[in-house]
């Protein structure tokens, strides 16, 4: 199974940009994106920004997949 993650840019620098999952910071390209900006939020998969989303967006989908992470599988 395949997961993309929601990430805040914090940067960018040509084809690549700094971006933060919850306070960790990352690299991520950006060669399959266009006009990514500081201060939107991408989907991060592989190290790739597959896709731009909204904040809203973003924000409800860390919210599920941290609700998601108090569950265990005993």
């Amino acid at each position: 199974m395949c997961l993309a993650i929601p990430a805040k840019v914090i940067s960018v620098e040509g084809a690549s940009a700094l971006v933060t999952i919850e306070d960790v910071e990352y690299k991520a390209s950006l060669l399959l994106l266009t006009d990514v900006q500081p201060g939107d939020y991408i989907m991060l998969h592989a190290g790739f920004a597959i896709e731009k989303v909204d904040a809203a967006e973003a924000e409800e989908t860390l919210r599920l997949l941290n609700e998601l992470n108090q569950f265990t599988l005993d």
